[in-house]
């Protein structure tokens, strides 16, 4: 980590070891986000940064090959964790944290679960059909219409959930979520 410019060395090194505790727990838990410890590590860095960083800093700063960086960093742009950011004279790129955690975990929420949507209603809908058109060439056949029967129920109550869950990342798009659940709010009880 970077130097602390005008403060004790017994300063520094508390200062130090929060910083790090900090990085440490973020870094344990970015598997929420399906990254990896080592790109959370970097995020926690980025973090308690002043600045934009380059690659090459923060290769230095984490002992890490600029590829290793650039491949953290690429993941941690396309969740919208970390912004490039411009610099006027400045020929690298840059890059500093979202520091909106709120705005970050609502376009996760909203990236992440929208793909999935997506791809489980598609599968939904394509055997609902497939089994309503089995269904109709069956209309007399009992045995087949009581095993079809309960199969189309799941899938319409799986649809259903999916509906309320492309709603639900409406609200967090939209940022609606604040006005459910605003992002300062008393305690319960109080």
């Amino acid at each position: 980590m970077e130097s602390i410019h005008g403060i004790s060395s017994e300063q520094e090194i508390i200062i130090q070891k929060a910083r790090k505790r900090v990085i440490e727990a973020i870094g344990k838990n970015m598997d929420l986000y399906g990254i990896t410890q080592s790109i959370g590590h970097l995020y926690g860095l980025l973090f308690f940064q002043n600045h934009p960083m380059t690659l090459d800093k923060m290769g230095e700063a984490m002992e890490m090959s600029k590829t290793s960086m650039s491949t953290g960093v690429r993941t941690l742009v396309d969740l919208k964790m970390v912004n490039k950011v411009w610099e006027k004279g400045s020929r690298k790129d840059l890059y500093e944290v979202e520091m909106d955690w709120f705005q970050t975990f609502a376009d996760y929420f909203s990236l992440k679960w929208r793909k999935a949507l997506e791809i489980n209603l598609s599968a939904l809908r394509k055997s609902k059909n497939e089994l309503h058109a089995l269904c109709g060439q069956s209309q007399g056949d009992a045995a087949l219409q009581a095993v079809l029967q309960p199969d189309l129920d799941k899938i319409d109550e799986a649809i259903r959930y999916y509906m309320w869950l492309d709603r639900l990342i409406d609200v967090f798009e939209s940022g609606e979520i604040y006005n459910l659940v605003p992002k300062d709010a008393p305690p319960p009880g109080q």
